[in-house]
Order: C-alpha cells, then structure tokens, then sequence
C-alpha cells in the first residue's frame, strides 16, 4: 500500500470510529499481531453497562474487542485481563468461549487495555420480545441448556486449565459482601438506607461456601451467544470480567435473581431474563441439581447476595451515565433498578 492510500485509510477510519476506539491506532495494532488483516472497520455492538464491546472487520474475518467503559468507577469490576486469561483457559474446555486473539494491557495503543477474540456468529437474547417469538419448547430448552453449560464451568479443575491462582475460594462469600458494599460506597449518587441494611442482613447470614470452582460472576441470557438454528445450544459465553474462582452457588443465585423483575429498568426494560415464560427458579435449580450433581443449599442467601450485586452495578452504570460516560442509549432508567433490587434482596433473604 502506498503512503497516500496509507493516509486516505486511516482518514476514513479515523472519521468512522465509534466512541472509545483510536482506529487508526488500532490499525496499527493489527498490522503487526493479526497476520494478513486488511484495513478495519468497527462498531459498537453494545456500550456501558459492563466492558465496551466492538465488532471489527476487515471484510473477510471478524473479532470482538472489549474495552472498559469511558468511566470506570468499579475498577474490580471491569478487569480486562481477568476477562482474557480465563476465556484462554477455557477455549479448548467443555465450556464454549471465542478463541482468543490478544491481550494488550499496556494503554499505549488505545488508552486503556483491550483483548480481541475472535467474532462468534449466533444469535443473542436480550429482550422479552425477541425471547417470546421462540415457542415454547425452546424457551425451556433455551434456559435449561444455559443451565447445563453452567454446571459444565463449574465441573471444570481449574487447575486443570491453568486458573489454579485465579482466585481465593475460601472466603469467597464474605468477600463478595464486603466488596460489593465498598464499590457502593465509590458509585452511590444518594443514601439508601435499605441498602446498607441487606449489607447487616448478608453479613449475619453468611454461610461457609457451598464449594469451589470457577465462577462466571455475571451468568445470564444475554451474556451467551446461541447457536442460529438451535437456541438450547451455547456457541459461546462471554463477558468473563468478573469471573474468579469461588462458590459456584453464588452464579446460580444471581442467575436467578435477574429473573426478577426489579432487573427490567438495568436493560432499558423487557429484559429476556425476566420473562415469565422461562421456567421458574425451582425448575432451574432442580435441573442444576441434576446436570452438575451439586446440593442447593442456603438459596435465599445467595439469590439476595445476587439482588445486592445486581443493585450495585446498577448504581455504577447510573453513576456512569449520569457522568456523562456512557456510550450507547437505554441509560435513563437504570438507576430506578437500584433500589427495587435492593427490596427484591430483602424479601429473598426473608423467605417471604
């Protein structure tokens, strides 16, 4: 390529560049580690909630980078190289992820660290509406496959796959209380007395965990990647940030606590995961039981650890928002989520 088709590519990449992405920089980047890539396009597939996520193209292949967001308030919570390094390690697992491609977390070409893995083709559940044009059958079979895949991560050794350091799972549970209430104390934009008193309420029921393995930290519909032609098989899981090893109990509360209702407002509202065609939670959990051979035990103490969570990155992504630091649009109504999740904890915890 000469200077002059150089410069015109970079021009128009650079005036094609959705927020958050340097694609000339990028550019770059993949002219010296992705072999034979051509000039790149991008866009944003989704934007703010969690890490920024991007589809990349040269026209014949296709990636996925993810980026944090533009205001990273939960530091914890957007760790790119944790993402990488347990899809790495997965990838020739039973557990379906992209193949990864690279990590950069020198923030020399974009500002901030960034991984690429390779696009997976498939179709992805994200509201009620595109949930409920399935039939029934395969809304069953959507939820319990998404069940089984999770029971085949947590089946897996991590020190089978080389994550035998990521993570402390003793302690893990009291951990997750106390960190969850410090990243509450750096996003709160208004006092929640509610709030702090699910945190007492967590604390004083903490049981001993349950086990150890590797956790997703954030399992639910739309974070998986379905095959087009059959929506009870997983091609691909994906947003791993805040995945760690810890008690595998703790990803099957908060999978069901997304279930609730109070979780509509984070998606903008008629989020799939909340929809009343899915099986109920006791049909997940039998069926989990079931597939991973794992008792449930102490449920409403992890379905409202899960409400907390939720209502805390709820309260970081409106922080974000309100900040002005979010890309993309649906943001208004996340932080009315906060404290209807905080109440939905409650009454988990309570039995009522």
């Amino acid at each position: 390529m000469t200077d002059a088709a150089t410069a015109a590519t970079a021009a128009t990449a650079a005036t094609a560049a959705p927020t958050g992405l340097d694609l000339p920089a990028l550019q770059r980047f993949f002219d010296t580690v992705v072999a034979d890539a051509g000039p790149i396009r991008a866009e944003l597939l989704h934007g703010g909630r969690s890490n920024l996520t991007y589809r990349i193209t040269d026209g014949r292949s296709a990636w996925v980078l993810r980026r944090p967001p533009l205001g990273g308030l939960t530091p914890s919570a957007h760790d790119i190289a944790r993402e990488y390094r347990v899809v790495a390690a997965l990838f020739d697992s039973a557990v379906p992820v992209a193949r990864p491609v690279a990590l950069r977390e020198d923030p020399d070409v974009l500002g901030v660290p960034f991984c690429l893995v390779e696009y997976v083709d498939g179709q992805v559940i994200r509201t009620r509406a595109e949930l409920h044009a399935l039939p029934a059958a395969d809304i069953t079979r959507c939820a319990f496959g998404l069940i089984d895949v999770l029971a085949r991560l947590h089946a897996v050794d991590p020190a089978a796959v080389g994550l035998e350091g990521f993570g402390r799972a003793a302690g893990y549970l009291s951990r997750q209380v106390r960190r969850w209430h410090d990243q509450w104390t750096r996003v709160a934009t208004r006092e929640l007395a509610d709030l702090d008193l699910l945190h007492t309420l967590l604390i004083e029921a903490c049981p001993a965990e349950s086990g150890a393995s590797i956790v997703h930290g954030d399992f639910r519909i739309d974070n998986a990647i379905l095959d087009p032609g059959d929506v009870g098989t997983v091609r691909a899981l994906v947003d791993w940030e805040m995945a760690t090893l810890g008690d595998p109990l703790a990803d099957l509360g908060l999978h069901i606590a997304y279930a609730d209702p109070a979780f509509d407002p984070v998606l903008g509202g008629g989020a799939a995961s909340t929809s009343p065609r899915l099986p109920s939670a006791d049909a997940l959990v039998e069926r989990y039981c079931a597939t991973s051979g794992r008792a449930v035990t102490n449920l409403p103490f992890y379905l409202a650890l899960g409400c907390f969570k939720a209502a805390i990155i709820a309260a970081g992504i409106h922080a974000r928002h309100a900040q002005g630091m979010t890309v993309g649009t649906g943001f208004e109504t996340v932080g009315s989520a906060v404290p209807l999740l905080v109440a939905a904890g409650l009454t988990a915890l309570s039995g009522k």
